[in-house]
């Protein structure tokens, strides 16, 4: 017999929040959630945990329709056990019928925990989602073996049904303050709130001046720089483009440069401006993580290279020759504009 699910309605995003700010990956995820949300013909809601959340009225004009906030002292740093508690206690009371997050720290971290607690399934990593039309269930497409295969799974028996998405997979909706939502703040006892996790201290990542999913030039560099000195040049070269340094996974595996870094399936997925890989021959690995992005440039000696397949300009050379030729040619160009 098959179960009844007439109660579960709606799609939900788990938005994100640092130091009380909304963070931009909510409002990518928004744009996923509208279109399911709108195929479903199901209201679209945003669910944000945190302490003194500032500006949750921009969730409505980015797409969604309610906005569930819990907003208390003890969920100011996240903690996996407490925001997943919060998580389970909103999906018991209100039952989303589909229930998305950003595959970032959080959303990897805390969608397993709450997958566990209540029962359903969960795919990682998505990079599509939609809706099956006959059957309401959500199709996540996600890579499989190594990224050698696209797999589409369903949650048939349970619900809600879960999916991460990998961030900047898609831009925000345009922001339209003309839209009108109902904003709900939800309390509980405060035992839902204590964690057992004890929070020592934030170290930042002084590595990356522009945190890379968020930089609009991304320049990266793999096995073809040849060493973790060569890397200076990348760091140069962004730096006069006012980017930041990515990196394939066989750069980080040789340990030429910090797995922050790392762009593709099992590093970062980035939707720049401009992409510049330099000296990447472009695994599907690695092309999963920025082919998607504006404009792409690359700079390889090897013409049958697979980047040279996705790129939008192509450079079939010795780096070593022309990323100095390039570094050159910026700069003087910046002299004579008087560096703007």
């Amino acid at each position: 017999m098959l179960a009844d699910f007439s109660s579960f309605k709606g799609v939900w995003t788990l938005g994100e929040q640092r130091e009380g700010k909304i963070s931009s990956v909510s409002y990518e995820l928004l744009n996923w959630g509208r279109g399911l949300a709108d195929k479903l013909g199901v209201e679209l809601s945003s669910i944000i945990i945190g302490y003194k959340i500032e500006g949750v009225e921009e969730l409505i004009y980015r797409g969604a329709d309610r906005v569930y906030i819990v907003d208390h002292p003890l969920l100011e740093r996240f903690t996996p056990d407490a925001y997943a508690r919060v998580l389970e206690a909103l999906v018991k009371e209100y039952k989303p019928e589909v229930f998305i997050a950003s595959a970032t720290t959080l959303g990897r971290t805390v969608m397993p925990v709450l997958a566990a607690r209540i029962g359903t399934g969960l795919t990682a990593d998505c990079t599509g989602l939609d809706i099956e039309p006959e059957t309401r269930l959500l199709l996540q497409t996600r890579p499989a073996i190594g990224g050698n295969v696209m797999a589409t799974i369903k949650t048939p028996n349970h619900r809600p049904q879960m999916a991460t998405v990998r961030p900047r997979s898609r831009k925000p909706l345009p922001r339209d303050p003309s839209r009108r939502g109902e904003i709900i703040f939800k309390e509980y006892p405060e035992d839902l709130y204590k964690s057992k996790i004890n929070f020592l201290r934030f170290i930042k990542d002084d590595t990356l001046e522009t945190p890379l999913h968020e930089a609009d030039i991304v320049v990266s560099g793999g096995k073809g720089l040849k060493g973790e000195k060569n890397f200076q040049m990348l760091h140069e070269l962004a730096r006069l483009l006012g980017g930041a340094v990515g990196a394939s996974r066989s750069a980080v595996d040789m340990g030429w440069i910090s797995y922050p870094h790392q762009v593709g399936l099992s590093g970062k997925t980035v939707t720049p401006k401009l992409y510049m890989a330099i000296g990447i021959s472009g695994a599907v690995q690695h092309l999963a993580g920025m082919s998607s992005s504006e404009t792409i440039v690359a700079i390889n000696s090897d013409p049958d290279a697979n980047i040279f397949k996705v790129c939008d300009f192509g450079i079939v050379g010795d780096l070593f020759e022309v990323i100095p030729v390039l570094i050159e040619r910026i700069k003087k160009y910046k002299e004579e504009r008087g560096n703007d």
